[in-house]
């Protein structure tokens, strides 16, 4: 919520500001997309106070459902297990299992160069083009039978009955997602092993779809690290890049199905968001954590959450990145090169995402009628700034927040 002190005649303006904007949201400058008021995103979103960080003790937001495994490769134990076993529909974290398939029999420096620019695609954009040429010609739920038994994964399964084309509703599970990593570690070719790893590691911002899909691990580690991510569920288009449009959705990869649909044991209808991959030098830990969030959960809070719950764990290896996080409203609101607007968009962020300030500056006075501020935040994770008019704080300078001192 906003940290508005009590009986403070200034913080009272600022509320009955806020109350204003509710009436007057659609007919106020767009300077990011369509506003919403401060004090309606504040009920739904995250204040600047993130939860404190309780080490090997996952801090699962309310209504979330989650399957977590942390293992540290250094010593050969895990750090973090809630539910290890528990399956979700994989979304595009399957993808892995896909290439490995087709990489078992051949080397990625012999596959032909079409090959190579989809593998390319599918690990490093999560593209689903790619995933359903490969889904489609090397046998659907076969591929996931194949993998089943050469990597031993006791809790993954094809799609059920009737949704044999959808390779995102691969039923798989935190600690055999776990096991998929250590086999690319630990016992694929080292061809294999540095084909996949490294596109992982160049895993893009936005995916090929537009979603932003440097949530999770990537938001809550410093690099080196390396994903591969999972969304599927009736979220609002993606608005990532500086194109803001969005892609269709590929077979694999439908919205959601109906309630009580296939496999009783794997739900299909409510919204997933999973992040999986490496966290420090040399791979040292793996990490799965896979989500289901309430019905109607937006791309945004859905991120949120799961930022909140990735941050929480005992990650060996793992170093937080410096700043102070915030939440965020609005739609599409919009992060720039510099602090002023003009043709210098950088992407656009998920309506009502938490997002990490790393210092503030003043810059060109935005208005976004009835709120006014020349003050603009600087994200380091994704190398531009936002006016300050779009962060949840009823102040026009965030209070903890140093000033840029360096020229970003």
């Amino acid at each position: 919520m906003l940290r508005i002190a009590r009986n403070s005649p200034t913080s009272a303006r600022r509320t009955s500001r806020r109350l204003l904007a509710a009436t007057v949201a659609l007919l106020s400058l767009s300077f990011a997309g369509t506003a919403l008021p401060h004090s309606a995103a504040a009920a739904a979103e995250p204040s600047g106070d993130a939860p404190p960080v309780t080490a090997a003790s996952p801090r699962v937001p309310a209504g979330v459902t989650a399957g977590v495994a942390v293992f540290d490769r250094q010593t050969g134990t895990f750090t973090e297990q809630l539910a290890p076993a528990a399956t979700f529909r994989s979304a595009s974290v399957v993808k892995l299992l896909i290439a490995l398939d087709f990489l078992w029999t051949r080397s990625p420096d012999t596959i032909p160069s079409a090959d190579r620019t989809r593998l390319d695609v599918m690990l490093r954009s999560s593209q689903d083009a790619a995933a359903s040429h490969y889904w489609s010609a090397y046998g659907g739920p076969a591929i996931v039978e194949r993998m089943v038994t050469r990597l031993g994964l006791a809790d993954t399964a094809p799609p059920p009955a009737g949704y044999e084309g959808y390779w995102g509703y691969t039923a798989m599970s935190a600690r055999d997602t776990v096991k998929t990593y250590r086999h690319i570690l630990e016992s694929a070719p080292a061809p294999v092993r540095d084909f996949v790893m490294q596109r992982l590691r160049q895993s893009t911002r936005c995916a090929s779809d537009a979603f932003d899909q440097h949530f999770g691990i990537a938001a809550a580690f410093d690099r080196p690290w390396a994903v591969k991510q999972g969304w599927s569920g009736r979220y609002a288009q993606g608005s990532c890049g500086s194109a803001s449009a969005a892609a269709a959705h590929g077979a694999g990869t439908p919205a959601a199905a109906p309630a009580g649909a296939g496999d009783a044991s794997v739900d299909l209808s409510r919204p997933a968001l999973h992040t999986t991959g490496t966290v420090g030098a040399g791979d040292r830990s793996i990490v799965a954590v896979l989500t289901l969030h309430p019905d109607g959960t937006s791309y945004g809070k859905a991120y949120t959450d799961l930022g909140r719950l990735t941050r929480s764990l005992n990650v060996p290896g793992g170093t937080a990145p410096a700043g102070k996080w915030y939440g965020t409203w609005g739609q599409d609101v919009a992060v720039r090169t510099g602090p002023v607007v003009g043709d210098n968009l950088v992407t656009r962020l998920p309506a009502g995402v938490e997002v990490l300030v790393g210092c503030q500056k003043k810059g060109q006075l935005v208005s976004v009628p009835p709120y006014s501020n020349d003050w603009w935040a600087y994200l380091p994770q994704y190398g531009g700034y936002v006016t300050n008019i779009y962060l949840s704080h009823p102040d026009n300078q965030l209070p903890d927040v140093p000033l840029c001192t360096s020229q970003k």
